[in-house]
């Protein structure tokens, strides 16, 4: 049909606060939703692909109940999409962009090879609260800090209002062909995802309740519960906001039409997705380089056996094999144990952040590549506004802080589940009396500590002496 356009899902699995979608609508085009599989450009880990399989049946069922449907296609992007523009008899390419740079150079290739069959690609923002190229200092520079940067996008813009969703979308023509979504092989060898559904639900819907109960039962408490592990305190919506079955704007506008006064702890982490994003879009080496050159140099640990350990969440620490195996088990992880886990990675055992990014990129149902590397380095030091490599968190205090009664390491943890809270977060300072009563036995039923916490610590300190006083001297 003449009057057809392409809408081109990527990571904008809504139908709600969609650019693309609504610009489409009101030109008064006919629509014709597609989602691409391209495994050699899109590098989802398998949680992801969890994910995205069970995302994509939900955006068909609301297609559907439109009067649309989705089309689904598995091979290159760039042929797949010309073999459906030539199908259909599109003119025209309707996305929103992905502010990554790969993405962002396929969305170029897409243009360049329409442009030269004479049609057009229309791109729209829709994942971020702010474009990164607009947020400068008064030198043109980018900023480095995050504060900095948050106090300028507070003065400097003005949050769009959400797109509301449409009533109502054409039938697609039903010549055009769709393979069916088990054929994209999503979940494929996903062996420990079964016990996902047991903590997810993908798609819009799903998003919009979580996002609703987040505001009526923890928002207003988010600053003080965030931290704590026992507590349903955090938001839990970043895997709907990396899938785009959420948009920022709809967060923040909510948010913000429930808690005017208190809403600002919460927002400000919206923030920082933003500043992640910034960063990758300002300085695209850092997915693999540290943003402090310093560290160019660093004496990484090559370690498999104790990567491993820390991987299956069989260190001998409470507190990181816990969160581990909430990732293993949900595809998730409380941001507390996050940070733990990756101080003990990098610190403790001196193993190079890019293999914590990998393992989490392929773990995580929230595998957000800038927020993935931003939070990575941001532990390990050598990133922009770091938490300072002397800053080492310890497992066993982290625990004693935010789990004191043991209900998270407990959950996860349930052959520990009967040691007293005193010796819950450090079992292996317990007496051997405690130990056997509680049925624990170090090495067995548990596994000793893999590492001192302790000497490691001073070992850590070493290393980053010796390499700040080659830093002064050059």
């Amino acid at each position: 049909m003449a009057d057809s356009v392409i809408l081109l899902f990527r990571r904008d699995l809504r139908l709600a606060d969609n650019p693309a979608l609504t610009a489409a609508l009101s030109a008064g085009h006919c629509i014709i939703p597609a989602y691409v599989q391209d495994p050699a450009r899109f590098g989802e880990g398998a949680a992801g692909r969890w994910w995205l399989h069970h995302s994509l049946i939900a955006l068909d069922r609301d297609l559907q109940r439109l009067g649309s449907r989705l089309i689904l296609r598995q091979g290159d992007l760039l042929a797949e999409l010309l073999s459906l523009v030539k199908e259909s008899g599109a003119f025209a390419v309707y996305l929103n962009t992905v502010p990554e740079p790969g993405p962002g150079r396929w969305e170029e290739e897409i243009r360049v090879s329409l442009h030269g069959l004479g049609l057009a690609l229309k791109s729209f923002a829709s994942s971020l609260l702010n474009s990164p190229g607009k947020i400068v200092r008064t030198t043109g520079e980018p900023y480095r800090i995050f504060t900095p940067y948050y106090d300028a996008c507070r003065h400097q813009t003005e949050i769009r209002r959400p797109l509301p969703p449409p009533g109502a979308l054409n039938r697609v023509d039903a010549g055009l062909a769709s393979v069916p979504v088990d054929s994209l092989g999503l979940c494929a060898h996903s062996r420990w995802m079964e016990g996902f559904h047991e903590h997810w639900m993908p798609g819009e819907q799903a998003a919009l309740n979580q996002l609703s109960a987040f505001i009526g039962r923890s928002l207003g408490h988010y600053s003080q519960w965030r931290d704590q592990m026992a507590k349903t305190g955090t938001s839990r919506l970043s895997p709907f906001l990396h899938w785009g079955q959420l948009s920022p704007a709809q967060i923040f506008w909510a948010c913000l039409e429930a808690d005017p006064e208190g809403v600002e702890p919460f927002t400000r982490q919206l923030f920082w997705r933003e500043f992640a994003y910034y960063l990758l879009f300002h300085f695209p080496r850092t997915q693999t380089e540290p943003f402090d050159p310093k560290f160019e140099g660093f004496p990484w640990r090559h370690d498999p056996v104790a990567f491993e350990a820390w991987a299956q969440g069989e260190t001998g620490i409470p507190l990181v094999d816990a969160g581990m195996r909430e990732l293993l088990n949900s595809g998730c992880m409380h941001n507390r144990a996050r940070m733990v886990a990756a101080s003990v990675l990098t610190k403790n055992l001196l193993i190079h952040w890019g293999e914590g990014v990998r393992l989490f990129m392929d773990c995580l149902v929230d595998a957000d590549l800038a927020c993935n590397v931003l939070n990575w380095q941001w532990v390990a030091g050598c990133g922009v506004d770091q938490a300072p490599f002397f800053r080492i968190f310890n497992p066993a205090s982290q625990g004693e802080r935010y789990d004191p009664e043991g209900a998270y390491v407990r959950h996860w943890l349930p052959e520990l589940a009967g040691l007293p809270n005193q010796w819950l977060h450090r079992p292996w300072d317990a007496p051997g009396d405690v130990l056997s009563a509680a049925g624990v036995h170090l090495g067995r039923s548990y596994p000793a500590p893999i590492v001192d916490l302790k000497a490691s610590r001073h070992r850590a300190l070493d290393v980053w002496a010796q390499l700040s006083s080659t830093a002064r001297s050059s």
